[in-house]
């Protein structure tokens, strides 16, 4: 995306008819505090979906209890959840373009709370799973909304930085879930736990409908011309053809997996019934893997704001780093690895999820404006189909490896080397597709 910093709109008054502004050639937002206070309303909505997001990962033991479900089924929650919210992706991205972030928010508030709110109510495993879909479609319109918040008040200089905070304090959501909402389950139960979570919704929507403003006075985020807004196909076309896109959906795709994958729902079983850890231990590795997510998204928005030639050797450094952590993990003699490396293991993959966000800056600065959202719910799909596609093959191998007495080291062992399967195909995705992109500006 090209910015002109000397405003064409502003350079002839004189002229009868002035010619139509594209938002790419608006004068530079401002900044400053009313930018930090919009961004900061958003990014309530986004803690809310990552609560809500991640809530089943310290609850699968429970849901299973509860559903009377196995590894499979018990995939299958996470990865409708997933599904749904890669599969929201582009519509969101287009309704974001279309009608602004703040109405997008707004439904994404009402869909995850009742999504949330069906689950606590529910007895039976096909209508928890429908919830879970409702609430995934809700958590499908958070992130992008805020990014394009954040696009209408900071300069493009900015927006890596501020993509990174974002995403570091949406991971609070997490440590939330991982500390607050792993107790509670214990303490006050399914029903009263998720149903307080749900009603949560109601003091962020209100939040968001009385003071979120979408951009700085006097601008609008909706398109300066109706009549000539592209079509849904051709706007997914265009998108679609910037190979920055299409770098951008992998290096989502495939840095963001490993520790999505884990957080999501594996995390706690293997560390519980793999490693033999008390459910407080397991709770404090993944607060671990939070901890470090959050550093990492601090280090790499500075990195990537003050040089986009470094957004490459970031990705290529995480994935590498990541897949050898693995390795040495799953190879380690007998399935039981010594409690430092497991310590190291969730250190290195708090690196993924600020990785993937330079997915999303490829994506934003390959396409212009008027087209931002959809292009960043492509990206933004990547990490969210490898994920998906993970939690399933971890599931799958489970159930093929079990004993019928739950699941021992040796099956967890041999279900997470999966990983390495998509971990392989997105890297070479990315070496292939940043040849295309050599040429493409920051």
């Amino acid at each position: 995306m090209t910015v002109d910093p000397a405003g064409t709109a502003q350079s002839a008054p004189s002229v009868s008819v002035p010619r139509p502004r594209r938002a790419a050639e608006a004068v530079l937002p401002p900044g400053g505090r009313a930018a930090w206070a919009a961004w900061a309303i958003g990014c309530s909505v986004y803690v809310l979906a990552v609560v809500h997001r991640t809530s089943l990962g310290v609850a699968g033991l429970d849901a299973t209890a509860r559903f009377g479900i196995g590894a499979s089924a018990l995939a299958t929650f996470s990865i409708l959840q997933v599904l749904v919210y890669a599969a929201m992706q582009i519509p969101v991205g287009l309704l974001v373009d279309r009608f602004g972030p703040r109405r997008v928010l707004l439904l994404g508030v009402l869909l995850m709370s009742g999504g949330q709110l069906a689950f606590a109510l529910s007895t039976g495993y096909g209508p928890a799973l429908v919830s879970r879909a409702v609430l995934g479609c809700g958590d499908a319109m958070t992130f992008i909304s805020v990014l394009r918040v954040a696009a209408r008040w900071f300069p493009p200089a900015r927006n890596p930085l501020v993509a990174q905070l974002t995403g570091l304090v949406g991971t609070g959501g997490n440590l939330v879930t991982t500390v607050v909402l792993a107790q509670a389950l214990h303490s006050q139960g399914w029903t009263r736990t998720f149903g307080t979570i749900a009603v949560a919704g109601t003091a962020v929507f209100a939040l968001v409908a009385l003071l979120l403003r979408e951009g700085p006075p006097g601008t609008s985020v909706l398109p300066v011309e109706p009549v000539r807004r592209l079509s849904v196909r051709r706007q997914i076309r265009d998108s679609w053809r910037e190979p920055g896109t299409r770098l951008g959906m992998w290096v989502h795709f495939t840095t963001a997996f490993p520790a999505a994958a884990f957080g999501l729902l594996w995390g706690l079983p293997y560390l519980v019934e793999g490693q033999g850890m008390t459910r407080a231990g397991a709770g404090g590795m993944l607060s671990l893997l939070v901890l470090s997510s959050m550093a990492f998204g601090l280090l790499f928005g500075r990195l990537v704001s003050r040089s986009a030639a470094l957004r490459m050797p970031i990705t290529l450094t995480v994935l590498g780093v990541t897949a050898l952590g693995w390795a040495v993990t799953l190879a380690w003699s007998g399935g039981h690895p010594p409690p430092w490396l497991l310590v190291l293991l969730l250190v290195v993959m708090g690196s993924n999820g600020p990785a993937s966000l330079i997915g999303l800056d490829y994506a934003r600065s390959s396409n212009p404006a008027e087209r931002m959202g959809t292009a960043s719910g492509i990206a933004n799909m990547g990490g969210f189909i490898g994920a998906m596609v993970t939690l399933l093959g971890i599931g799958v191998l489970l159930d093929l490896l079990s004993d019928g007495d739950g699941y021992s080291a040796h099956a967890y062992r041999l279900a997470f080397c999966f990983q390495f399967l998509p971990l392989a195909a997105g890297t070479g995705m990315i070496l292939r597709l940043r040849r295309k992109t050599a040429a493409v500006p920051g």
